[in-house]
């Protein structure tokens, strides 16, 4: 809990490893996750690094390995894989003769045999297509021979050339968005010396460089004279264009299609034998690949620290820098590395602001991430991640309160949190489950929380229980006369009647309220009060909260100067306003209760009105009083640090600036009395806390003055507008009630009312109707406004009343907390 509330105690230490053994060092520290390394050559390129070579091997397997992976289409593991980080010759061993031998050939052919297979398919499309462009021209010759028609000479002089340049012909496949490109390009090369015939093919056809398939086009040109014959072939070259020999004539023709045909279904045949051996052989090594990837990625890890750390004079030693918590140096020094050397961890001084460290489980790492989505705890201060784990729930559960709505909720949340363990909610890749399933156990507490306020509220599916019996009775208002009630569908309860009102409900809001017109006054009156009420205590809590870091930090002066002047205004304006709430629900009746809201407005602008009665005597004194020591308390908390620091720099040279500011950092003092203990010299010790004096001497009273007004500022608006925005609570929960009861009124009524035999058919489906938009509605998208309404109450206006979320969260070298290697390959 201690962890919890402030974060561990970090440390600065030095580790000394041996060449030899700095890798099997390296790899256990990833095992045990207790160390964030520092990068002692932040001046040497990333290229430049003694490792490099190795990452650059680990990359080329992870690549192959991955590739096959997605090729054979293997499943995952039945298990977690968690092997240990193997050694470097080792793993190359494997990789080589299990990898490359037993599947590098068998790849290597398959992707020839498909390159086979399209060559011939593609040579096939050419033959047939080409066949049309032969017959369209016999047709315009048989035409131009009709004696019907007497051609043209310009049709004649083509007729001729075409015969003449039967044999000159260049035929084959482009690429479709090249085919204009090409003709163009053929055109002004050969200056109209040839002729074009091109049609697209039908099919798609895989591309064997990127394995997608694309559209392609048929091409035949004809062309006279060797030279042009040249410039034609270069330009194929050019364009990436596939040419095959075209036949002379159409009995080689149709000899070459029967080959192609036979040839195609053998390359068929020995393909697909081919990719069953290469899955079997995929299938029997499935065991061990994924148990490889993870190997190859802790290698490369491995690797990556160690071109962090920096070599000794002699390149015998390696040297890291890592943080710490303090509570793990023992667990530091007690690891087993297998080495005949042994290795050293020496803590050392700093002034470098540590991470942030703050241990969770399953349970509060839900509630830590909504506090680290504001801003990652500046160190050992107060995290509100322990508050947030009963506050959350309750504001999302007073915005949302409803008992059947909260039962379903937490019956979900229950359901997730059984099959916690289960790999199909560990391993999905469906962004909306997986956020619910890390947010479980706060749709839990949101839910348990919903049911007590829908308790509260006696509101189950916007209609209420009457578990107690109602106090309210209208019958001694009649004393027996039941005629009145025959004739009056509304009745006014008067509770000033003998025998009306019993007593108050004893749990929640009494049922009788779900029948009265009036009960969105009462609820809107109820509602808004509580809100106010909440968001008083909630602010001054988190104001409060501000004194334990104040008290660590041995900022005493805060406490007088900040604390005290924040606290005061809170109290007097809106503190005030909820003993005003308090007092009239205690001191008056429904019939004589007096408006707050004027008395409190008249209060601030201290008008005595005689027209309304006061709440208590000496009412308009005492709001004076309190409005005038919320003002002063004003230029105290905008002056009061800032002349208070300058008078101990400039005016109190015995107590001193320093010391002060000094003081404020005992955790500094309390690591170096500890390294002197150590063995750590003395002269290190005394040049650190020199240029630690050097650094908290420098004072700056304009920007001291700069910040304590933006502070002052902020704080005495924000509290004014920090109160107006927790009435979202009573809107909100207005919001889900309505929506709630248009719902059943507009769904369920209507299958209730019918008391025919058709309204039993009639009542099923909008019943399914109404569950599926009871779902969709108020849990799912009502839900979602009342956790995000919930978020912003958390960060605005709680948490900056003493959280700052300016730190650096704390990041070790850990195996477990590596990016899982199948979903960053996309291999889920």
């Amino acid at each position: 809990m201690a962890s919890l509330l402030r974060g561990e105690e970090m440390c600065l230490a030095q580790l000394f490893l041996q060449s030899g053994s700095a890798y099997d060092c390296i790899s256990e520290l990833g095992e045990l996750g207790l160390a964030e390394f520092r990068d002692l050559n932040p001046t040497v390129n990333a290229f430049q690094r003694k490792y490099v070579n190795e990452i650059k091997k680990c990359e080329e397997m992870e690549r192959i390995l991955g590739k096959e992976i997605k090729k054979a289409d293997i499943s995952l593991p039945e298990t977690d894989v968690n092997p240990a980080a193997p050694l470097p010759k080792h793993v190359m061993t494997i990789m080589l003769q299990r990898l490359e031998m037993e599947l590098g050939e068998v790849t290597r052919n398959k992707e020839k045999l498909q390159r086979n297979l399209l060559e011939l398919t593609e040579y096939t499309h050419m033959l047939r297509i080409t066949r049309n462009f032969v017959q369209r021209n016999a047709e315009v010759s048989v035409c131009v021979g009709s004696p019907l028609e007497k051609p043209t000479f310009s049709l004649r002089c083509h007729i001729v050339f075409l015969s003449w340049l039967r044999n000159y012909f260049i035929s084959g496949l482009i690429q479709r968005v090249k085919i204009e490109a090409f003709e163009r390009m053929l055109w002004r090369v050969c200056k109209g010396y040839t002729i074009l015939s091109y049609a697209e093919v039908e099919e798609y056809l895989e591309d064997p460089d990127t394995g997608e398939p694309t559209k392609s086009v048929v091409f035949l040109i004809s062309y006279w004279g060797d030279q042009i014959g040249q410039k034609v072939k270069k330009i194929c070259d050019c364009y990436h264009c596939h040419l095959y020999p075209y036949p002379s004539n159409n009995e080689e023709r149709d000899d070459v299609v029967e080959g192609l045909r036979t040839r195609i279904q053998d390359l068929k045949t020995v393909l697909h034998r081919t990719e069953d051996y290469l899955r079997q052989v995929l299938i029997k090594a499935s065991e061990s690949v994924y148990i490889w990837v993870v190997q190859v990625k802790k290698m490369k890890a491995i690797y990556y620290v160690l071109n962090l750390c920096s070599f000794d004079v002699t390149n015998k030693c390696l040297i890291a820098e890592v943080w710490c918590p303090v509570s793990d140096i023992p667990a530091l020094r007690r690891r087993k590395s297998g080495a005949t050397v042994p290795s050293f961890v020496n803590r050392i001084p700093t002034t470098d602001t540590p991470p942030t460290l703050i241990r969770t489980n399953k349970f509060t790492s839900g509630f830590q991430n909504i506090v680290d989505s504001y801003g990652v705890g500046s160190y050992r201060e107060v995290n509100p991640a322990p508050f947030t784990i009963i506050t959350f729930p309750f504001l999302f559960a007073v915005m949302f309160g409803d008992l059947g709505h909260g039962i379903l909720m937490a019956l979900f949340a229950f359901w997730m949190v059984l099959y916690e363990n289960h790999r199909k909610f560990k391993n999905t890749r469906n962004e909306i489950l997986n956020t619910f399933f890390e947010g479980r156990y706060i749709i839990l507490m949101m839910g348990l929380f919903s049911i007590y306020t829908g308790l509260i509220y006696n509101d189950c599916f916007s209609k209420s229980l009457n578990i107690f019996g109602s106090g309210w009775s209208v019958l001694p208002m009649f004393k027996g006369n039941n005629s009145v009630l025959c004739k009056n569908c509304q009745l006014t309860l008067d509770p000033h009647t003998p025998g009306v009102f019993k007593g108050p409900y004893p749990l929640g809001i009494d049922p009788i309220w779900n029948l009265a017109t009036n009960r969105l006054t009462f609820l809107n009156s109820y509602k808004m009060k509580m809100s106010v009420i909440f968001g008083v205590i909630h602010m001054s809590f988190g104001v409060i909260l501000s004194t334990y870091n104040h008290l660590y930090f041995r900022k005493k002066y805060n406490l007088y100067l900040v604390f005290i002047p924040e606290l005061v205004f809170m109290l007097s304006l809106f503190g005030y306003l909820v003993f005003m709430i308090f007092y009239k629900w205690l001191a008056f009746s429904s019939v004589d209760a007096p408006s707050i809201l004027i008395h409190f407005i008249n209060m601030f602008i201290m008008q005595d009105d005689s027209s309304l009665k006061p709440l208590y005597p000496g009412q308009n004194g005492l709001q004076i009083f309190l409005v005038i020591i919320a003002v002063l308390s004003v230029p105290v908390l905008l002056l009061g640090k800032p002349i208070y620091l300058y008078w101990l720099k400039n005016g109190s040279h015995r107590l001193g600036y320093e010391r002060v500011r000094r003081s404020s950092d005992e955790d500094l003092c309390l690591m170096r009395a500890h390294d002197m203990e150590e063995g750590s010299s003395h002269s290190d010790l005394s040049t650190s806390e020199d240029h630690h004096s050097e650094e908290v001497s420098v004072f700056d009273f304009a920007e001291e003055i700069l910040h304590q007004s933006i502070h002052t500022i902020e704080y005495c608006l924000g509290c004014i507008s920090n109160t107006a925005s927790y009435l979202r609570l009573w809107a909100l929960s207005l919001a889900h009630a309505q929506l709630s009861e248009v719902l059943w009124a507009m769904v369920m009524r209507i299958g209730l009312r019918m008391d025919t035999k058709l309204g039993v058919v009639v009542l099923v489906p909008l019943f399914g109707l109404f569950a599926v938009l009871t779902v969709s509605i108020l849990l799912v998208m009502e839900g979602l406004s009342a956790f995000l309404h919930a978020l912003r109450l958390h960060w605005v206006e709680f948490q900056n009343k003493f959280y700052s979320g300016t730190g650096v969260k704390f990041c070790p070298f850990s195996f477990s907390l590596l990016p899982s290697c199948f979903e960053q390959d996309g291999l889920l």
